[in-house]
């Protein structure tokens, strides 16, 4: 089953970023999912199928 994402989402992943943050908000959404992180503000490109393995929960909803 697809995972309903949509821009804006903050989401907790997996693993720290060496920033020390889990957190990390959409900011793109489609074949390839692209993620900005909410501490350090770098931006990352994960493919759908990626994200959706490291992704513990949806933090908070966007628009």
């Amino acid at each position: 089953m697809v995972m309903e994402i949509r821009l804006g989402d903050v989401v907790r992943l997996k693993e720290q970023h060496p920033c020390g943050s889990y957190q990390w908000q959409v900011v793109r959404v489609g074949a390839d999912i692209g993620i900005r992180c909410l501490k350090c503000h770098h931006r990352v490109f994960l493919s759908r199928s990626v994200f959706e393995r490291r992704v513990t929960r949806i933090i908070s909803r966007g628009e």
